[in-house]
């Protein structure tokens, strides 16, 4: 009894292999390229030495799992990937071990009524109007970028994901702005960026909380603009002048981290010396002199004669030209004492 055998039916009761598909298997020959590898059905697998972390430790005989990463190569032989299988495997147990809240990872494959991913043989979807806490009509500039989100919904039967980017960013935001309010106090020294200019000031962001900069705080000079001091996007360093906790509103001041100009004037005396002066203004109780170097100082009556009938006005007069010497300064306090040298 003769029988005709169809070799397309017998081709099909082998397995069949495409590219994605995970199987287990063994190796049965090590070569200096790469293994050969049996995966069952009519074929082997061909994994090269590079996919392997220790290829010099690979021995005939081992079991793992691999992903066909090509049908077939040069040799008539599948190619596999032991790596991707164990990338594979890594990423379903933690997609598995997610719950709702929890926070994932993920990079965006593409835009489908959301932004899509996968995690394993999970598929990621985020709703378009959980995308963002800032309003957005161009989903496609996420493609290709890496994005954190928490688990909103989990269907394990159906290996689905949908999270929320909006939500963990609220989160984020909340929490950075209860630790601000928790450490914030007068006189702190804190860094922020310049975000916004007005004409009476600009708002600088500390640690995500919008903080207030008068046009007063920014320098002892005056200024005209605000812009001749400040550009958007600047980070300085700022001194914390005022905190309502109530009405969440902080006020900050540049002037106080930068020194006086009137303070560097009387750092360049030296007490002791004699330097010219012009007198300025006339007190009840002495005479405001101005020296060479631009600092001012008091020249007290008791220093200007030893006559304590005589008023200031009959010893020096506004506009006199004067010699005085520095009893002492206080380069905080901005103050001089002068006494009145006669020829």
């Amino acid at each position: 009894m003769s029988e005709n055998f169809n070799l397309e039916m017998i081709d099909k009761t082998f397995t069949s292999y495409k590219k994605g598909q995970s199987f287990d298997g063994v190796v049965v020959l090590k070569r200096e390229d790469g293994c050969i590898f049996n995966i069952g059905g009519k074929n082997d697998a061909f994994i090269p030495a590079d996919d392997f972390s220790d290829f010099a430790g690979l021995k005939i005989g081992d079991r793992f799992s691999v992903v066909i990463t090509k049908s077939k190569n040069d040799e008539g032989l599948i190619e596999a990937s032991k790596s991707l299988a164990d990338a594979l495997k890594m990423a379903n147990q933690n997609a598995n071990s997610l719950r709702l809240g929890s926070k994932f990872s993920f990079v965006v494959t593409g835009l489908q009524d959301g932004l899509v991913s996968k995690m394993g043989d999970f598929s990621i979807v985020i709703p378009l109007e959980e995308v963002s806490e800032v309003p957005t009509k161009n989903f496609h500039k996420y493609v290709g970028k890496q994005l954190e989100a928490v688990v909103t919904e989990i269907d394990k039967e159906n290996k689905q994901i949908v999270g929320s980017v909006k939500l963990l960013q609220e989160q984020i935001r909340v929490a950075t702005e209860n630790n601000f309010w928790n450490s914030i106090f007068i006189n702190k020294i804190v860094r922020g960026t310049v975000e916004r200019i007005m004409p009476y000031g600009a708002f600088v962001n500390v640690d995500g909380v919008d903080c207030f900069l008068h046009i007063s705080q920014i320098a002892y000079q005056r200024l005209e603009k605000v812009e001749d001091a400040l550009s958007v996007g600047e980070q300085l360093q700022f001194k914390v002048i005022s905190v309502d906790r109530e009405n969440k509103k902080v006020e900050l001041s540049r002037k106080a981290l930068l020194q006086d100009p009137k303070q560097a004037l009387v750092s360049e005396l030296n007490v002791g010396q004699i330097y010219n002066g012009e007198v300025i203004k006339l007190l009840q109780f002495g005479a405001i002199v101005k020296v060479e170097n631009g600092a001012t100082g008091l020249l007290h009556i008791s220093n200007a004669t030893d006559d304590k009938t005589k008023k200031i006005y009959e010893i020096v007069k506004v506009g006199d030209k004067v010699k005085v010497e520095v009893l002492s300064k206080d380069e905080q306090q901005i103050k001089v004492s002068f006494a009145l040298k006669t020829e």
